[in-house]
């Protein structure tokens, strides 16, 4: 399988408020950079956004190593979904899980695209340059949102 590596970053300007999501992926001597962003959206929906539209841009299985500044994302698809999954897509409280489309469409695409996926934890904000390539890519999606480029 192809080994990639994929940093991911959402950003939003208030919370609800514009907001943008970013993607760098490198494999081997290739990158690849995606953004994209929504006028009215919150930072957690960004933040998934960016790792379903990674995902989706892999053609083929592949052996990915994802580095995200949102545990959010990170402990929800590798710890709290099979719990909500289990209560029929409901909180240990017995909520609707928020964002729930974005979570089934992850879901989806790590369960039945076949790719191997590692998740690491950054701390964003830190200087890590793929994070901080991935977040100021999220940041030209927030400007394509509103019309800025």
């Amino acid at each position: 399988m192809n080994q990639v590596v994929i940093y991911t970053d959402g950003a939003c300007k208030g919370n609800p408020g514009p907001g943008g999501w970013g993607v760098l992926m490198q494999a081997g001597p290739h990158t690849k950079e995606l953004f994209g962003g929504e006028r009215e959206t919150t930072n957690n929906r960004m933040e998934l956004t960016a790792v379903i539209e990674a995902l989706r841009a892999l053609k083929r299985p592949c052996d990915v190593t994802l580095f995200l500044d949102s545990e959010y994302v990170r402990k929800g698809i590798t710890e709290w979904i099979h719990g909500w999954k289990a209560k029929g897509w409901k909180t240990s409280t017995k909520q609707p899980v928020k964002n729930v489309e974005l979570w089934q469409a992850l879901d989806a695409l790590v369960s039945g695209a076949g790719h191997r996926i590692e998740w690491r934890w950054v701390k964003g904000h830190a200087g890590d340059p793929g994070n901080e390539r991935a977040d100021a890519l999220a940041n030209l999606g927030v400007d394509r949102a509103l019309g800025r480029i």
